[in-house]
């Protein structure tokens, strides 16, 4: 009956070790839209962050991917969009409907769950 039970213990502890890194929570990290232009214009984050965007401007802009990762519906103001990034790389996006807006984010190797 004791071994039964240490058995289980052990068995649980390693399951909850390989459980744990892919339960922890993801950062957020806060983008704003404003003026015509993305802010940060450059954001350097960890694998497994999300980014959300929040248009805080008067008129409608969108978040997409220069390589068609991720593209976000049309935001009206206060509305938002997030992305989780978890391959690192350097993505660089823009508004569809105002393509000079620009701006770059950079994910590095490592978890957000650190950071």
């Amino acid at each position: 009956m004791v071994r039964t039970a240490l058995i289980a213990f052990v068995a649980g502890a390693a399951l909850a070790c390989v459980i744990a890194p892919s339960v922890a929570q993801n950062s957020a990290v806060l983008a704003t839209i404003d003026n015509f232009t993305f802010e940060p214009e450059k954001l350097t984050i960890k694998a497994g962050t999300t980014v959300t965007w929040t248009n805080r401007d008067d008129i409608p802009h969108t978040v997409a991917s220069k390589d068609k990762l991720f593209k976000s519906k049309v935001m009206d103001t206060d509305e938002s969009y997030s992305f989780t990034f978890m391959t690192p790389g350097e993505y660089t996006y823009f508004c569809s409907l105002h393509p000079h807006m620009t701006a770059t984010i950079v994910v590095e190797a490592g978890s957000a769950a650190t950071q």
